[in-house]
């Protein structure tokens, strides 16, 4: 589906990317207004505060819910700044328009479920209000996606995306996994679509929220969706990952924000170059394609099988040394040398079950 998106047009300083900013929780009016003052002060002009919070067990402090509303008119009268919160629910949609909502955003644990992806978008039906979609919790782009089509065939158009990172249920570093190659190819797929990083929730640690944020700017992101609280050591939920609002301006001072309007000077004879060399791995994969065609229709008429365990072992340790003494990360070469693997697997196994 071809969506027709308006521009959502955020405020921001030219300086630095657009930046949606405050706590993971809306606590009390003072803890809300002394973290929005803050941030007033040190240049943001978006406030985000959960109203609603989901959590995954029951018992935790699951946010403030309507009361929190008026603590977020307060900010908007007080500062000029626009809020933004998080709905999950059409009664929420219904609150927060009533209460005059700057922007709506729809959390990943919702993302992930069409059924509630759709009652919110009839409860959006043709709203001006900029609505921005998290990923899904787990890494499914069609299912991200197809959250964008359900809003705009409501004809909600000022749509944009936040990449918070992927479940994932081993130890990591992160506490949601970057997968940046999921972003790369909405963006792709739908290249008006503005994208914001959250390194709040992608880290979940303070320490991470810098570097997260300048890979994100680096990679083309449009801006950045921090939780920063006022005291973030007493927070009520999430606080190993939020900042004070003089860290996050501090963090923000130091990013490098890449240009979008440079021309392409010597780039466009780079990027022949390497166009070139993708159409020779094209055709060296057909290649190798062929030759393992060849090798299943062997192993067909000598009954052997397809998977050979001590040869895909020795390949593998070939490919990485031989990739690592060009330079080339060794995880790197597993990955690729896996995928090829497992297509030429696919390829013999069709072969030897022919009649």
């Amino acid at each position: 589906m071809n969506i027709n998106l308006i521009p959502l047009e955020l405020p921001h300083d030219e300086k630095r990317p657009i930046v949606i900013a405050g706590p993971c929780s809306a606590e009390s009016e003072v803890q809300v207004m002394e973290t929005a003052k803050q941030l007033y002060y040190k240049g943001c002009s978006i406030f985000r505060a959960g109203v609603w919070k989901p959590r995954t067990k029951p018992g935790c402090f699951e946010g403030c819910g309507k009361e929190a509303l008026p603590w977020l008119k307060k900010v908007r009268e007080e500062t000029g700044m626009q809020v933004a919160i998080e709905v999950a629910t059409p009664e929420h949609v219904d609150l927060a328009l009533a209460h005059h909502i700057d922007i709506l955003w729809i959390g990943a644990r919702t993302t992930a479920n069409p059924f509630a992806v759709q009652a919110l978008a009839d409860a959006m039906k043709g709203i001006e209000v900029p609505v921005l979609v998290k990923n899904p919790v787990n890494p499914d782009l069609e299912l991200w996606i197809g959250a964008f089509e359900r809003l705009a065939r409501a004809n909600v158009r000022r749509l944009g995306a936040i990449h918070r990172g992927f479940s994932s249920y081993e130890n990591k570093l992160y506490r949601n996994a970057p997968m940046w190659q999921i972003p790369i190819e909405l963006r792709r797929r739908m290249p008006d679509l503005p994208i914001l990083c959250d390194p709040s929730h992608m880290g979940g640690k303070r320490d991470l929220i810098a570097p997260i944020s300048q890979q994100a700017l680096d990679m083309g992101f449009d801006g950045l969706f921090v939780e920063s609280h006022y005291k973030p050591d007493t927070a009520l939920s999430d606080s190993g990952q939020q900042i004070t609002p003089a860290i996050l301006s501090y963090i923000l001072s130091q990013l490098t924000v890449r240009s979008k309007t440079w021309g392409n000077g010597g780039l466009g004879e780079l990027r022949s170059q390497i166009d070139e060399v993708d159409t020779q791995l094209i055709e060296l994969l057909a290649k190798r394609m062929k030759i393992c065609r060849e090798v299943g229709e062997f192993k067909r008429k000598r009954g052997v099988p397809v998977y050979q365990t001590k040869r895909y072992g020795e390949m593998m340790d070939k490919r990485e040394i031989n990739g690592q003494l060009n330079g080339l990360r060794k995880d790197f070469i597993t990955h690729i040398f896996s995928l090829i693997h497992e297509e030429s697997v696919s390829e013999q196994i069709q072969i030897v079950n022919q009649k």
